[in-house]
Order: C-alpha cells, then sequence, then structure tokens
C-alpha cells in the first residue's frame, strides 16, 4: 500500500469544470485498453484510492492513469503487490536522461517509453509533472 502525489493539471476526462468520477476514470482505464477486472476505484475529493487484486504491471499502470489525470492529486493504492518505481517528469527531461538517472544508461530510455505505454504513445511527447512508470 502506498499514497502517490501528482501533478493536477494532468488529462482532461471530465466536463470543462467537473472534476473526475470514478466512472470517468474507469473508462479512462478502459480507453487506454488496460484490462482491469477487479480493480474499484473511489473518488474522495482529489484523492483516488485504487483497491483489487491484479498483476504487477497492471497495477502500475492503473496508478498511471487514474493519476495523471487533471484534477487528480494522490492516487491511494491498496492493491498489494510491491511498491512501484515512478519518476515524476520535470521541465528538461527526456526519456534518455531519465533512463541515465532510473537505469544507469540512457540507451535503456525505450524500456521506459515500453513500461509506460498505451499512456505515451511516442517517446518524445512527456511533459513537466507527468509520473512515469520505470520498470523494474
Amino acid at each position: 500500500m502506498g499514497l502517490f502525489n501528482f501533478w493536477r493539471g494532468g488529462k482532461k476526462v471530465a466536463e470543462e469544470t467537473a472534476a473526475p468520477t470514478a466512472e470517468d476514470l474507469q473508462k479512462e482505464v478502459a480507453d487506454l485498453g488496460l484490462n482491469a477486472d477487479g480493480v474499484d476505484i473511489k473518488v474522495e475529493g482529489e484523492k483516488v484510492i485504487v483497491s483489487g487484486d491484479v498483476d504487477q504491471e497492471t497495477k502500475e499502470k492503473v496508478i498511471l492513469a487514474v493519476g495523471n489525470v487533471d484534477g487528480v492529486s494522490e492516487v491511494e493504492d491498496n492493491l498489494g503487490g510491491d511498491e512501484p518505481k515512478f519518476h515524476t517528469v520535470e521541465k528538461g527531461d527526456t526519456l534518455w536522461a531519465i533512463s541515465e538517472k532510473a537505469l544507469g544508461n540512457g540507451a535503456r530510455y525505450e524500456e521506459i517509453f515500453e513500461a509506460n505505454k498505451p499512456m505515451l504513445s511516442h517517446p518524445d511527447k512527456i511533459y513537466p509533472g507527468q509520473v512515469l512508470r520505470i520498470p523494474a
């Protein structure tokens, strides 16, 4: 179990003035093609609580999918499993630089890109505040 902080200005999935609902977040997870059967999503203000039973990769991707949504500032992980390793993108970051820092070799940036599909569509399309999954 863990609590992860996210930048509030992520992807818009709700009406212009509305905060995302549990249904909005479940739709976002489904639209990304993630099989989140068995995952329960609850929203308490800007905090999202995810619980259930899924494999480690799905767990990490669900946390990122809901956390990188506009209006979500925290995700509480009640999914069990190992503690995920995440990186928050800073201004000037590239996947190469993140890979050098997190994996010890910039040429391994494709591993980070692959670990964050389908949330990432291209290695150059990252933005400050976005949280990325760092593969084990």
